[in-house]
């Protein structure tokens, strides 16, 4: 299974928002240039973490973005259920990971054990945990 590109960005861009931010808001040009992610790409991220209630926007000059709530409060599944489409590993699995015949697919149980490992191991993750790790990597690079 693979996350797209919009689950990577998105969890970069608020690890470095996180780690940069100090509770200011930061520019969604400054994480751009942080992460080397197009700003036209984060812009459109950053509609869809707004709208899922993870970050808020502050207006007019010394504006960007902050975390909507404490980034301990903030779980690794909850940001990639908010700018992703579904969060399943098969095709043929609903959004909440069920299938609509498993008496006929032989391999439904593999594939939801999988689905639910996935979900439990990103929702064991916060963004505050992936902040301190990045700060940890970031001060032995000094």
């Amino acid at each position: 299974m693979r996350l797209s590109t919009k689950a990577q960005y998105a969890v970069r861009a608020l690890v470095s928002l996180t780690i940069n931010g100090d509770g200011s808001p930061v520019s969604i040009k400054s994480i751009s240039a942080w992460e080397n992610i197009s700003l036209t790409y984060l812009e459109q991220l950053f509609v869809k973490l707004r709208r899922g209630e993870i970050v808020q926007s502050t207006r007019g000059p010394g504006g960007g973005y902050l975390l909507a709530r404490p980034a301990d409060e903030i779980r690794v599944d909850q940001i990639i259920d908010t700018v992703e489409e579904t969060l399943v590993p098969v095709s043929c699995m609903d959004d909440d990971g069920t299938c609509g015949c498993p008496s006929q697919c032989v391999t439904h149980e593999i594939w939801q054990g999988l689905g639910e490992q996935i979900r439990t191991f990103l929702a064991s993750k916060t963004l505050e945990d992936l902040a301190v790790e990045g700060r940890k990597r970031l001060k032995n690079c000094v």
